[in-house]
């Protein structure tokens, strides 16, 4: 799916035909067992459809508001089977890494992604043609088009639901999200079926979905991101699917040989580069490279990262991979593809891609776009790369890796089955599968435009990172407790444990005229390690983002301040940052109802950047000289605070408000890529004030009112690129233009004139600045 801005693209009203093809190459099913199935088929499917034409008693509401917010890979999650949210909001990304870098690492990967489940319905013991139901697929354009088949559940109030590992003394915004239950730093949760064969809206009308035969099953989602620095690049996708067949018709049937997988339509694009929201800008959904890695990580089990690039890394500013991996599911694992071809009651992970929108290519045609039930099925549970594709192959072998195109992605596991009946994955109505993914985000290891396993060795480290989190006590990954994994001795299996550092303590930001006011807490140093239940902490390091054009990394290191005597950084201890009283004794600092126990101030900062004062605290531990653990640290995410150096608000207008810079040169330094991303300050004002700016004719051009106390520059483009989870805290003296008119205009140059009226005391004061181009 597109967004409707790329309107070319998405002007295709693409019909699926509806095909039936030999294949044998589907896990088990023989040609002639699905010759007898089709023959079948043709007879009962008419009464099939007709029984299954299920509208559930509710209207579908739709969720696609959330993304995750706590790690670098911020990805819209829905609750009706589709991730991203197709370009259509810039303020809210699809997927994109890092969320929280500089305009130069903000990368989207992914207009649109979703589930594809498929099966072997089984009814009263005769195998009918494959299903498959799919969130969407190549050319759809809105929901109740053929290839949207999954909708929200029957259940009332069933939007995204969140819970949170944070604790709810955090200051974070996701403490009220706490919950015993929660398994990462930020859990969404959604259930969606396939059932449903027309769409009800909240009016009641409803329209048939095209083509669909349900499969007969319920899928419930719960997608994990962390905030730690080892664990910040990945989103993990946890699948349950439930075989719901009875409620279509009474009996159901069972499902043979389950397979699932996550269709992805990526383009990896720096929108801070070369814009989809921007025409003209140059954004091309044909300028990226696929390639599939099946090397094998520590445990001898294949990686199988399907993943995608921008081909010449944009200057600089794209170069990233987006990845997709299998984590787990119901069964055992193969560890190759011959194992599995020994034996097809275990499961493998399979990758293919495809041109978008594209049936036959005749350039590549095992790169084919499937078109029905049959050719998804047959994508879901085969690889035409087979095993093993450790490296990339050279270009005579994979001439793929030289075409850039608009390559599409489905990464897929199976066969699944709740019982394994003589050789058979079946299950029943009422019974459940489970199969697990990881979309992963990295940086190119070096920048060279060439290709090779070193430039993708950050992508194997965070995607053997997404493996090691689901594996949790299942150290070496067969899928089974072993002696010596129970690590809370409760003989149970449980995923989703690893090592953590303490928590990032809650942080307070006050900006103020060339300085930026740090205060945090003692929280960090009370927090029990998840593995060892030891308090192993040691100390805080200090960061802000970078003050230099020239410099490449996310942040710069202020300062370190750790425990004395732990033989672990600089036993510099904490004298120099404690709160004291005026006898020099520990104190605190109360700031909105909350004690702070620590004060740093960094100064020299330049007013009114909007990306050259994000700050964060973090936390680091004693690391594990027995086990070999290094020191761990928190993640800078965690409590990330954008902030802009300016100005107090001034009681009355006794000193000059004034305009910087002025004059205003186009293409300023701090400006963005577009008209809209340009921007001046007015400074020195009032607590409550209006602002209206004029030609020199006495034309009014635009007026702004101004609330120092609530206003986070959120109205400026510019400035909420950069924003927060609460937006950008601002000194209160100082409101950011953009230089845009009332009229929703660019300005033209020339000399302006502004007044700014003083709420409280109705004083009002002129001025003046100069735009020149």
């Amino acid at each position: 799916m597109r967004s409707g801005a790329i309107g070319s693209r998405w002007g295709i009203n693409f019909q699926v035909i509806v095909t039936l093809i030999d294949t044998s190459f589907i896990f088990s099913y023989s040609c002639q067992t699905l010759k007898k199935a089709l023959l079948l088929a043709a007879l009962t499917w008419g009464a099939s459809i007709l029984q299954a034409q299920t509208s559930l008693p509710k209207p579908m509401v739709d969720d696609f508001n959330n993304y995750t917010t706590v790690g670098e890979m911020g990805m819209t999650v829905t609750n009706f089977g589709i991730l991203g949210e197709g370009w259509n909001n810039p303020a809210q990304p699809s997927c994109r890494y890092k969320q929280y870098g500089s305009a130069r690492e903000m990368v989207e990967m992914f207009s649109y992604a979703g589930l594809w489940i498929g099966a072997i319905p089984v009814r009263d013991g005769i195998e009918e043609a494959p299903r498959v139901s799919t969130a969407i697929v190549d050319g759809v354009f809105k929901s109740g088009e053929e290839g949207f088949e999954f909708t929200t559940s029957p259940a009332t109030g069933d939007t995204i639901q969140i819970r949170s590992t944070i604790s709810s003394a955090s200051t974070s915004p996701l403490a009220r999200y706490f919950s015993l239950d929660a398994v990462s730093h930020q859990d969404f949760i959604a259930d969606f079926t396939d059932r449903r064969t027309v769409w009800t809206s909240e009016t009641g009308s409803t329209t048939s979905i095209p083509n669909h035969t349900p499969l007969g099953v319920d899928v419930h989602l719960e997608s994990y991101a962390w905030s730690h620095s080892f664990m910040e690049s990945f989103v993990i996708l946890d699948y349950t699917i439930t075989n719901t067949s009875e409620q279509i018709d009474g009996h159901g049937w069972d499902l043979k040989n389950i397979a699932a997988g996550v269709w992805v339509d990526p383009s990896v694009a720096n929108m801070n580069y070369r814009s989809v929201f921007e025409p003209g800008s140059g954004f091309s959904w044909y300028d990226n490279i696929n390639g599939f890695d099946g090397s094998y990580d520590a445990n001898g089990y294949p990686r199988n990262i399907g993943y995608q690039f921008d081909y010449d890394g944009d200057d600089g500013w794209t170069q990233v991979y987006f990845g997709v991996k299998v984590l787990g599911g119901t069964g055992v694992q193969a560890k190759s593809y011959p194992e599995w071809q020994s034996n097809p009651t275990r499961w493998y992970s399979y990758y293919n891609q495809w041109r978008w929108s594209l049936p036959e290519n005749m350039t590549f045609p095992y790169f084919n776009m499937p078109i029905n039930d049959l050719q998804r099925y047959e994508k879901l549970s085969y690889s035409p790369l087979g095993d093993p594709l450790n490296t990339v192959l050279p270009p005579g072998e994979a001439p793929w890796l030289e075409s850039p195109n608009s390559w599409m992605i489905l990464e897929s596991a199976g066969p699944f089955g709740a019982n394994n009946s003589n050789g058979e994955l079946i299950t029943h109505p009422g019974e459940s599968v489970n199969v697990v993914f990881a979309l992963v985000g990295a940086p190119w290891s070096h920048s060279a435009i060439r290709e090779d396993v070193e430039r993708r060795s950050d992508l194997r480290k965070n995607a053997d990172w997404a493996q090691k989190a689901y594996n949790g006590e299942d150290i070496n990954g067969n899928g089974q407790l072993d002696p010596g994994e129970d690590q809370n001795f409760n003989g149970v299996l449980d995923r989703y444990i690893v090592p953590a550092p303490p928590p990032s303590p809650n942080l307070a930001v006050i900006p103020g005229d060339g300085e930026v006011t740090l205060y945090w807490d003692n929280f960090s140093e009370f927090a029990l390690d998840p593995v060892s239940r030891e308090q192993d902490f040691a100390g805080y390091r200090i960061y802000s983002s970078t003050k230099t054009s020239s410099a490449t990394d996310q942040y710069t290191f202020l300062a370190e301040f750790d425990q004395v005597g732990d033989e672990l950084g600089y036993d510099t201890g904490f004298d120099l940052i404690r709160i004291k009283d005026e006898a020099g004794q520990p104190d605190s600092m109360v700031i909105q109802g909350k004690s702070y126990f620590y004060k740093w101030v960094n100064s020299g900062v330049q007013n009114g950047w909007p990306d050259k004062a994000v700050y964060a605290v973090t936390s680091f531990d004693t690391g594990d000289p027995e086990t070999g653990l290094v020191s761990l640290e928190s993640s800078k995410n965690e409590n990330r605070t954008p902030v802009i150096p300016g100005s107090p608000a001034v009681e009355d207008l006794s000193e000059a408000v004034s305009v910087y810079p002025n004059p205003y040169r186009a293409h300023a330094q701090w400006d963005g890529q577009s008209q809209r991303d340009r921007m001046v300050w007015f400074t020195r004002l009032p607590a409550s004030a209006t602002i209206k700016i004029y030609t020199l004719s006495g034309d009014l051009v635009d007026q702004i009112d101004h609330d120092g106390p609530t206003y986070d520059g959120t109205d400026i483009r510019n400035l909420s690129q950069n924003a927060g989870p609460e937006g950008i805290i601002l000194a209160g003296g100082e409101h950011a233009w953009d230089l845009i008119s009332q009229n929703d205009q660019a300005i033209a140059t020339g000399m302006y004139v502004f007044t700014v009226e003083n709420h409280q005391t109705g004083k009002i004061q002129v001025g003046k600045f100069l735009v020149i181009k």
